[in-house]
């Protein structure tokens, strides 16, 4: 009789802790008489996403049961700081004359696209030009005697006494200074002009 009673006692016992631990931390079970963890998980002793079992199996850590909730990658691009433009153009060194005698340039002339660039108004001034220059457009006009030359900063079109013709580099506007091809002027002004490239030099015969 005291056997029945123990036996039936661990019986019952057995029953109400099975049925604690299931309706300890709520949920629906699956085929494997287990599921994901995602409400009040701490209190559980669970982290959020676990994967466990009701029947005191213990959570999973194996294969697809991973316990930590997956993650993505941040594909945002990450902006990085751009890098200063390097100058198309360089100092020449370049120096020049007009009949013999050095022109003093209160800029640097400079080598663009494979091509001389000289100050406009030192340039002018050397050979005895005038220079016009209207702002708004633009348009720069150099007049010596019966010759004219029109340029327009920023385009190769170049007037000689009204017929257009196109240039190797257009005026360009560096630091304040307007830069033009000196070829345009030796041209422009009928001036002969010679390059000695072991001097860097240029002599201008006008």
């Amino acid at each position: 009789m005291t056997k029945r009673i123990i036996t039936g006692s661990l019986a019952l016992l057995l029953v109400f802790s099975s049925a604690s631990i299931v309706s300890a931390h709520p949920g629906r079970t699956d085929a494997n008489g287990g599921h994901r963890c995602w409400t009040n998980c701490s209190k559980w002793g669970l982290e959020y996403g676990e994967y466990h079992y009701h029947n005191g199996g213990g959570s999973s850590s194996g294969g697809s049961s991973s316990s930590k909730p997956s993650t993505k990658n941040d594909s945002t691009p990450k902006s990085t700081p751009s890098k200063p433009a390097t100058p198309t153009y360089k100092a020449s060194g370049l120096k020049v004359y007009v009949n013999d005698q050095k022109i003093s340039f209160g800029s640097e002339p400079i080598f663009y696209q494979n091509t001389n660039l000289v100050p406009l108004r030192e340039i002018a001034e050397g050979l005895g030009a005038t220079v016009t220059y209207d702002k708004a457009s633009g348009t720069i006009g150099v007049t010596k005697n019966n010759r004219k030359i029109t340029l327009t900063i920023g385009s190769k079109t170049v007037f000689y006494n009204g017929k257009s013709e196109t240039a190797s580099v257009a005026p360009k506007v560096i630091d304040g200074v307007t830069y033009v091809p000196v070829q345009v002027f030796a041209r422009g002004l009928g001036a002969g002009i010679e390059f000695n490239s072991s001097s860097n030099s240029l002599k201008i015969t006008i």
